[in-house]
């Protein structure tokens, strides 16, 4: 399906799920657990599917309630998700994208995690806003992971530079290492949220916001992010390369920098002869913090009975108990989302503390525009691509994007 026909399929499938909300939650304090509560996620990867897999025992063992697992991939995850508040099958537990979480709870589809006893408390505050609609938290996440730049060491020392903290110095980085075939710096930047995601960092660190797409904060980030492709110092295929693409660049010694997330650890671990570092995003001026999107799954639990909600709130609150948060976060390089536990697990983790120290910083997409963020996400994607292929400059792709987002 096009990127174009896809987002007229998600549109006229949210007018008509608010058209037809599901009723509103039972009461379910006083209701029995059922003994088992069917689970949704899209840990589709070997080493992901496989870390959820031993939380999930884990809980499964500690509650009582057998957990019935349900895979999609990715692209799959929010269509199916629609398609079950519609016909009111979904499961009992999702996971999903916390940017999705808004859209889907602006359904009537879900329950307000405070029916469970789980608080909100000692959450970074833009965590909780991601799982926030209408004043009702409808969704926690047990660990958050976001994107930093990470470089080889190696290919940096030989060449005499050092890792970049503002704009210009990545840019000179970049032109630096770019030869013999190889670029300086690879990311993604799909037609698609993992396109978005990507550039958020620029342009939310330039001051730009969601609500006026081709501000001129906006344009100098796009402008910035295109100028390293024209050079040369980024290839012209990021435009065609998801995350894992970048991370297979970044791996096989294509490129010397990449913008990517901190999953991608256990896997640069496994490569004995790759010695890689890691620093926050580079900023427009020295001095400034960078703006990363929060990303990583939230857990919610939708409308179905009171006893499967019962059952789900019960293994939804051992997923967000410190032990098992901190055994996510471990195993899939996520940083915890309560304050207290990240900045201990940044201590014990060295490779994870540039991520947690953009945590702070860091703001959900949905904050701003709720559930109306994937309409601009994806007009603000295909501006990059426009942008990236040389069909319009900059300004031009952005005030497209404003019309479409707009519209």
């Amino acid at each position: 399906m096009s990127v174009a026909r896809r987002a007229l399929f998600l549109a006229a499938s949210a007018a008509l799920l608010a058209a037809c909300s599901p009723a509103p939650a039972p009461q379910t304090a006083n209701a029995p657990a059922a003994g088992s509560v069917t689970e949704l996620d899209y840990y589709a990867d070997e080493q992901g599917s496989a870390a959820w897999q031993k939380i999930l025992d884990a809980c499964a063992a500690q509650t009582g309630i057998r957990i019935e697992r349900q895979t999609v991939p990715t692209a799959q995850m929010l269509p199916k998700i629609l398609q079950g508040a519609s016909s009111k099958t979904l499961p009992g537990l999702l996971f999903t994208d916390n940017p999705t979480l808004q859209q889907v709870a602006a359904t009537g589809a879900l329950t307000p995690l405070s029916d469970y006893g789980i608080s909100a408390d000692g959450y970074y505050p833009s965590i909780v806003k991601a799982g926030t609609y209408q004043d009702k938290v409808y969704g926690v996440a047990p660990g958050v992971n976001g994107l930093a730049l990470l470089y080889n060491k190696d290919l940096l020392t030989a060449a005499g530079v050092q890792p970049p903290s503002t704009w210009d110095e990545l840019t000179a980085a970049a032109a630096k290492l770019t030869k013999d075939g190889k670029y300086g710096l690879a990311f993604s930047a799909i037609p698609s949220e993992e396109g978005t995601w990507q550039f958020l960092p620029f342009f939310w660190s330039n001051g730009a916001e969601l609500s006026q797409l081709d501000s001129p904060q906006s344009v100098q980030a796009l402008t910035y992010v295109t100028g390293l492709v024209t050079s040369g110092s980024a290839s012209k295929s990021v435009v065609t390369w998801n995350q894992n693409d970048v991370a297979d660049q970044f791996v096989a010694g294509n490129a010397a920098m990449m913008i990517n997330g901190s999953w991608n650890l256990a896997r640069l671990d496994e490569q004995k002869a790759l010695h890689y570092g890691v620093v926050p995003i580079p900023v427009p001026q020295a001095g400034a913090k960078p703006v990363v999107a929060l990303g990583g799954e939230v857990g919610a639990v939708p409308v179905t009975s009171g006893p499967v909600q019962q059952a789900a709130g019960k293994v939804l609150s051992c997923i967000l108990a410190e032990p098992t948060m901190l055994q996510w976060s471990k195993a899939h390089a996520y940083i915890p989302s309560k304050t207290a536990v990240a900045a201990k697990f940044g201590a014990e983790q060295p490779a994870m503390q540039a991520f947690v120290d953009e945590v702070g910083s860091a703001r959900s997409r949905t904050a701003e525009l709720g559930e109306k963020y994937p309409k601009v996400s994806q007009a603000l994607a295909d501006a990059i691509q426009a942008s990236l292929t040389g069909k319009e400059p900059a300004d031009q792709a952005l005030k497209t994007a404003q019309q479409a987002a707009g519209s």
